[in-house]
């Protein structure tokens, strides 16, 4: 779950973990208060990603047009890929199968349905791009 590294994540509990086992975490990430990861799925978040607090990254949903299988309590799970140097705002969801690429922001409150690409800001519910990000300084 940690890299073995001088700059390990910071993760503020209580962290909610499904199982712990399928989620990575790059140098120097950091994760506020109450946040939740349902890893049924790899979880892949990048170096210096950032999330306030009560994010969730959810890579596991229900079957939605079989009634017997979701009584049943079957799992559809997608992996969600997040990259370096991201921000997700306070109470943002990623949505499984989503990929983040390296440098995008999500604005808090938003559910992330569909990929977001490096170097840009998304919001809304479902969260879509609002615009391009300058090229980083670093």
């Amino acid at each position: 779950m940690f890299p073995n590294s001088e700059n390990p994540p910071d993760i503020w509990a209580p962290l909610h973990l499904e199982l712990g086992v399928n989620t990575s975490f790059g140098e120097g990430c950091y994760m506020n208060f109450n946040c939740t990861i349902l890893d049924i799925a790899p979880v892949t978040v990048g170096a210096r990603t950032l999330f306030g607090p009560g994010c969730q990254l959810i890579a596991v949903g229900h079957p939605v047009d079989d009634h017997a299988k979701r009584a049943e309590g079957w799992e559809i799970a997608h992996p969600i890929t997040i990259g370096d140097d991201c921000w997700f705002g306070a109470g943002a969801m990623v949505m499984p199968g989503v990929s983040g690429g390296d440098r995008c922001v999500v604005a808090a409150g938003s559910v992330v349905t569909r990929d977001i690409p490096s170097g840009s800001m998304a919001a809304g519910v479902p969260a879509v791009v609002k615009r391009a990000l300058p090229p980083s300084p670093f």
